[in-house]
């Protein structure tokens, strides 16, 4: 029965499989780079997980460095899509080394007004690209 259905909907010009969204815009980061530093979709942001590098791709030492040059990472690319830190509602924090979370956290919640904290999540890991001590993700709200 199922194999007559699917059949009976190709033939229809309909299929069971979902259409790509032409309503996409990804936008690309560095020139070469595997990914894209944010896609909008359905009036949301997803922002690539940003490492602390600075504009020549060099890591500054230790962990407050690193979280404040993130941190203004994820700024200036939520900024160039028009938006700001206002409209950041989820994060996803890897961390090289849990001991600091403490330490990052001090450094995170100067981004955001205390009634607009965004929810995350916070996770140890293994390595991360380039030896980063942290990797922080996030969703926004499109206007």
């Amino acid at each position: 029965m199922r194999h007559t259905l699917v059949a009976g909907l190709m033939l229809a010009g309909l299929s069971t499989a979902p259409a790509l969204a032409d309503d996409m815009v990804f936008h690309k980061s560095f020139p070469g780079a595997p990914f894209s530093e944010s896609v909008e979709v359905d009036g949301v942001l997803y922002l690539s997980g940003q490492l602390g590098t600075d504009a020549n791709l060099k890591l500054p030492d230790g962990m407050a460095a690193q979280g404040r040059q993130v941190m203004e990472n994820i700024k200036a690319a939520v900024e160039n899509r028009g938006l700001t830190m206002d409209h950041v509602f989820k994060c996803t924090v890897m961390m090289a080394d849990m001991k600091q979370w403490g330490d990052f956290n001090k450094i995170y919640i100067t981004y955001f007004k205390p009634d607009r904290l965004p929810a995350r999540s916070a996770f140890g890991t293994n390595g991360l690209a380039l030896g980063a001590l942290l990797e922080v993700e996030c969703l926004a709200k499109m206007r």
